[in-house]
């Protein structure tokens, strides 16, 4: 058994060299395999020798990194009906999302997949596939949702892959009136309500801004290019947030009750969280986000079970409010 374990590791190794266009280097493989330096080293060497055809990579970086020529695998590359059934759930999650742009562009590359599969493979196949998509459907999420407006959405895109600037014509949220707003736009947030992250035209106000994709009357794409602030990074401008507003981020303290804290355990509330497990069972959250009031939203949906210890903003948000509302179930 471990032999063949071991065997189906470097194949899965094999079909990553291939399709890593810039190559794999020892680092990649210790990182996508969990394995050690002296591990690493032997893998690839097994590859190396069941694939003489395999190429080092020439490369500015000291780093050497090898490849294997496209098309060396083909003939061996199949799909699994848990592959496929994974495929069909993140179709499902992303159309249940209202992200149904992203959704098609899944649907069809799972058609594409399923177009390449040899016929008697697909058949053998297709059952298992039907089995899992209704053992693992997805529950629709309660409550409304917002229209997207596709074409809104395209052209940003549009934008964005080509660094240009766009023409907004928004509307402020309970505001009937729409402005024209000239963006350089970078990229999306997804949450509850998603958002387009743009930098302002005018130089008063040429800071990072969210602009609801709902309030998004239409865009208009210009010639006009602009030069991306190489200092921003969209996943570290999310990542200091607890959703998606934006603010000077502050030190955090929760403590769930011990009924609770199992449950808590088990939970991400942010990257950047530490959880400390207290003698009387309880549990100590501890992180530094901002958007408070995104926290608050969260934390009335604890009940009494939770209890915020700092800052003190937060917990007079939370705290004197809390007993009104009902516990977990």
């Amino acid at each position: 058994m471990v032999r063949y374990e071991k065997a189906d590791t470097l194949l899965q190794l094999a079909m990553d060299m291939q399709a890593a266009r810039g190559g794999l280097s020892l680092g990649d493989i210790e990182d996508r395999y969990g394995v050690g330096r002296r591990t690493a080293m032997r893998m690839r060497d097994a590859v190396l020798r069941s694939f003489p055809q395999a190429e080092e990579v020439a490369t500015d970086e000291r780093i050497k990194r090898w490849r294997l020529p496209a098309g060396t695998l083909n003939r061996l590359v199949g799909f699994t009906a848990e592959e496929l059934a994974s495929l069909e759930a993140a179709v499902q999650l992303l159309d249940r999302d209202n992200r149904e742009d992203e959704a098609d562009t899944l649907a069809a590359l799972s058609a594409k997949l399923k177009a390449l599969m040899r016929p008697e493979v697909a058949r053998r196949v297709e059952p298992d596939l039907e089995v899992l998509l209704e053992a693992e459907g997805l529950a629709m999420r309660p409550g409304p949702r917002p229209r997207i407006k596709v074409m809104v959405l395209e052209d940003l895109r549009e934008a964005i892959k080509g660094s240009r600037k766009v023409r907004l014509r928004y509307r402020k949220r309970g505001m009937h009136q729409v402005k024209e707003r000239l963006v350089h736009p970078y990229g999306f947030l997804y949450g509850h309500r998603n958002y387009l992250v743009g930098l302002h035209e005018n130089p008063k106000a040429n800071k990072v801004v969210l602009f609801s994709r709902l309030n998004i009357e239409a865009v208009e794409v210009l010639s006009d290019g602009f030069v991306r602030d190489p200092d921003f990074d969209l996943s570290a401008y999310a990542a200091q947030s607890f959703g998606l507003f934006q603010d000077e981020p502050f030190a955090l303290v929760w403590r769930f009750a011990p009924e609770a804290a199992d449950d808590d355990a088990d939970f991400v509330f942010h990257p950047s969280q530490e959880i400390e497990l207290q003698n009387d069972g309880s549990l100590l959250v501890r992180f530094t986000a901002c958007s408070d009031l995104e926290m608050a939203w969260h934390l009335y949906a604890w009940g009494n079970k939770v209890e915020v210890l700092e800052p003190a903003r937060l917990a007079a948000m939370v705290n004197g409010n809390r007993m009104a509302w009902p516990a977990l179930p």
